[in-house]
């Protein structure tokens, strides 16, 4: 994008940006983006390393970038927001913020909610300590809310390309349709044709997505280890971005992460040949998500880059597509 300043690095289909997303929002031009895919800081009760705003000040932080969103979305465009959930400080009762959020997004910004997921994460530990594991009055939190909001009624969508495999059962009755099934109407009223049982090559998924975040040598970390950097603490498995990416934009379509932490969403959307743009306001977090798109995961090869990327002044990084070459470190500044 033109608009913006020189990335920190780019790839065959995306660009990197540090900065303070709200003003890096700003320089986009209207109706530019087709999918913004985000999981901002949640407002935990705890600070956290990679920032996060008090539960009080938390909505009023998070709706200027919501109207910023709005405006660089194209029509039919669509945007994602992955909201964990919290307890209230000291007492065993939930925060209602993700809830207030949706709320406010669409009573004052004038978004639409398209359909409300739930990504379920069941690997993820016991919490919050207080209530599950000592006085054990409450159960684990291990759902996330995943709003889908919308500018308008029709926002683009596709949900053939993100069907789920047949159960066994459906499985069976494909093969042997003329044993256990016959169109007819059901007790409930619907009236169930023939064509229920054509196979269109999977089932339409639930807003129930079932994905745990169990991923702990991924090339990322391993990459990490090799520079000796921690991975960014608060990543998102690949599956939760490629199942909206997928869902909602086509090849070519541009995707934005406003919030990229270790650029998961630009990773994914390189992989599904779709152009991205990720906005994160720690360089050296940015700068290690580079290992998402290295050939090569080799200590002499991450280093310098992880090196040059955080230099004072660094820019313009070039990192070829993967089937490019094995030598992928281009230290030229890009003038595209």
């Amino acid at each position: 994008m033109e608009f913006l300043p020189e990335p920190l690095y780019r790839t065959a289909y995306g660009a990197a940006y540090v900065g303070d997303a709200l003003e890096l929002l700003r320089k986009l031009p209207d109706e530019s983006v087709d999918l913004v895919l985000t999981s901002p800081p949640f407002p935990l009760q705890r600070q956290k390393e990679y920032g996060n705003v008090d539960q009080e000040e938390y909505i009023d932080w998070f709706l200027p970038f919501a109207s910023e969103v709005k405006r660089v979305l194209k029509k039919e465009g669509s945007f994602v927001l992955d909201l964990g959930g919290t307890y209230l400080k000291g007492r065993p009762v939930r925060s209602l913020y993700n809830y207030r959020i949706l709320i406010r997004m669409c009573d004052e910004l004038g978004w639409r909610l398209a359909e409300e997921f739930f990504w379920f994460n069941p690997s993820k530990l016991p919490s919050p300590i207080e209530w599950v594991n000592k006085r054990k009055i409450r159960v684990k939190d291990a759902v996330n809310t995943v709003w889908w909001f919308s500018k308008t009624d029709f926002p683009k969508a596709d949900a053939t390309k993100v069907l789920a495999p047949y159960s066994e059962r459906m499985e069976l009755l494909l093969r042997k349709r003329d044993k256990y099934y016959s169109p007819k109407e059901r007790p409930s009223g619907h009236n169930i044709s023939g064509r229920f049982v054509e196979n269109r090559g999977g089932a339409i998924p639930p807003n129930l997505l079932v994905i745990p975040n169990t991923k702990s040598n991924s090339q990322y970390l391993r990459c990490c280890r090799m520079v000796g950097v921690r991975g960014h603490p608060a990543r998102f498995p690949e599956e939760l971005p490629e199942f909206f990416i997928r869902f909602l934009t086509d090849e070519g379509d541009v995707v934005l992460d406003i919030f990229a932490g270790s650029n998961t969403t630009g990773a994914v959307a390189e992989a599904l040949g779709r152009r991205w743009m990720a906005f994160e306001i720690d360089q050296l977090y940015l700068a290690a998500s580079a290992f998402r798109f290295v050939h090569t995961p080799r200590k002499d090869i991450v280093k310098p880059l992880y090196e040059k990327l955080i230099a004072k002044g660094a820019s313009g990084i070039v990192i070829p597509a993967k089937q490019q070459a094995d030598i992928f470190l281009d230290t030229t500044v890009s003038t595209r």
